[in-house]
């Protein structure tokens, strides 16, 4: 799985914020924000094992932040559901339980 969006993704998601109001400044330093937030929704990791190829951790958070209060990424999310790739899903292990035997529990017809 990779870690970075690819050039179509990237100029999905440049093309709406291009529609917003001031929120995309310089194209190539979004382009690279956009990396940086990925990276972190993809790898699951806490802003501050964020890359130092990235940049300052704290600073990367804090204009995620301002876009998250702003309700940005909530509308890129549903701006970008209309067109699913579903190359990559996740599946969270708080809502999909695994059945019974995967835990070793005994099953067939004497199972109480």
């Amino acid at each position: 799985m990779s870690t970075k969006l690819n050039e179509d993704e990237l100029a999905k998601i440049i093309e709406f914020l291009r529609k917003q109001k001031d929120v995309l400044g310089k194209e190539e330093g979004c382009r690279q924000f956009i990396q940086e937030v990925f990276w972190i929704l993809r790898s699951g990791g806490q802003w501050r094992e964020l890359p130092e190829q990235y940049g300052k951790w704290n600073s990367v958070f804090k204009r995620f932040n301002r876009r998250s209060q702003k309700g940005i990424w909530q509308r890129v999310q549903e701006t970008m559901i209309e067109h699913p790739d579903l190359e990559n899903l996740l599946i969270d292990s708080t809502v999909v339980r695994a059945h019974a035997c995967s835990a070793g529990a005994k099953g067939g017809e004497n199972r109480r």
